[in-house]
């Protein structure tokens, strides 16, 4: 009998861009990220958010000249691709049948490119499409939401929802490159528009206490959408985010612990509970409220630190109260969707300060029970 245990390690790239008109003045920044294949120029297919084309009519066009402009060094690989934004496109299946009966029929292969241009749900359902053609085209992310930007683009996670859970179907996959342009988010409407900056005080209140009493500070700025103080919190909570997940050891979650996912064992389950209504990012403010609660009442946090905290996302625009929290036996149940999803024992990221996040395994259902309820006298309810 022989056993033969090898360690490697495979080495990666993460390609991150800011810009403010990647489609035109900036284009470059798009076109060196393509490299051509030997003898002919990148195999590049567009796919796009149909919200961010219904409020971007000229985004086909601008990919055209984009493509033209390049005299060769681009092909482009049929039409711009339009598919539903939001949760519909992880919800359905029969979407991603479609996607990669669209690939297969460009015969797109391993040095070929794909751009997915839209929301974070699309990054996620056609991210997850290519990553299982070929076992993995070329992805580069354009991201047209704050959450994208600040959060889900710049990660290695590809998944769609099935079984009623959410991401319950999904990959891990290196995105050749991920470009955040601050032009595309000046179609958002005001409710999308704050919700990336939920994920934003998430990575603060686990990385950077400065950081956090930044973004508290200058949250009426955030409500004005004053570019002056929205970009740099979204791109600090991008880097935040790239550095864990480039230098955190474990980019594609083997261990037990999922830090940058603080208060989101509630939040997804409050998605799934109201059948998305509640956007991601506002689910997200909610599910941080929960446990920052939790953390001063099971963990030490001090309580001027959860009052700043709570503080922070109430003037952000968040509405930290919903008739679902009502319901907590449902919502308790997230907690084990959550273990699942990982597998092995339950492990949680709660705070003890502001910058100082601690794992824990085990949750004192009748103190979460109370920490909720708190939470619910403490807010207003939901419009």
């Amino acid at each position: 009998m022989e056993s033969v245990d090898v360690t490697f390690v495979v080495p990666f790239v993460h390609r991150l861009r800011f810009t403010h008109d990647v489609l035109g003045t900036d284009s470059q920044v798009l076109t060196d990220l393509l490299q051509p294949a030997p003898g002919q120029g990148a195999r590049v297919q567009f796919w796009a958010d149909q919200q961010v084309l219904a409020a971007r009519p000229d985004l086909k066009q601008q990919i055209h000249r984009l493509v033209a402009g390049q005299h060769g060094a681009i092909v482009q690989v049929g039409n711009v691709q339009a598919v539903p934004g939001g949760e519909e496109i992880k919800n359905d299946t029969h979407i991603i049948e479609r996607i990669l009966k669209v690939l297969h029929a460009a015969d797109l292969d391993r040095q070929s490119y794909v751009v997915a241009i839209g929301g974070g749900a699309v990054l996620d359902a056609v991210g997850f499409a290519v990553a299982v053609a070929h076992r993995g085209l070329r992805l580069i992310r354009i991201p047209t939401t704050t959450l994208a930007q600040a959060d889900s683009a710049i990660g290695v996670k590809n998944a769609v929802n099935l079984f009623q859970k959410k991401n319950w179907i999904g990959t891990f996959a290196v995105p050749w490159g991920v470009i955040n342009d601050s032009t595309l988010l000046e179609t958002l409407s005001d409710r999308d528009f704050r919700c990336g900056f939920a994920e934003a005080v998430k990575v603060a209140l686990l990385k950077d206490r400065h950081f956090f009493h930044d973004i508290a500070r200058h949250a009426s700025h955030v409500l004005q959408r004053d570019v002056e103080y929205t970009n740099p919190i979204i791109g600090r909570s991008a880097h935040w985010h790239l550095q864990h997940i480039t230098q955190g050891g474990d980019p594609f979650e083997a261990q037990e612990a999922r830090p940058l996912d603080f208060g989101h064992w509630s939040a997804h389950k409050l998605e799934s509970l109201t059948n998305y209504t509640l956007r991601h990012g506002e689910a997200v403010a909610i599910g941080l409220a929960i446990d920052t609660v939790y953390s001063c009442m099971q963990h030490d946090l001090p309580a001027d630190e959860m009052h700043a905290v709570l503080k922070c996302l109430g003037n952000l625009g968040f509405d930290l109260n919903h008739p679902m929290l009502d319901n907590f036996g449902r919502l308790f149940a997230g907690l084990e969707e959550f273990r699942q999803h990982l597998g092995g024992r339950l492990t949680l990221t709660m705070l003890r300060g502001i910058g100082d996040p601690i794992d824990v395994h085990d949750v004192d259902r009748p103190v979460m029970e109370l920490a909720v309820r708190r939470l619910m006298s403490s807010s207003p309810s939901v419009r």
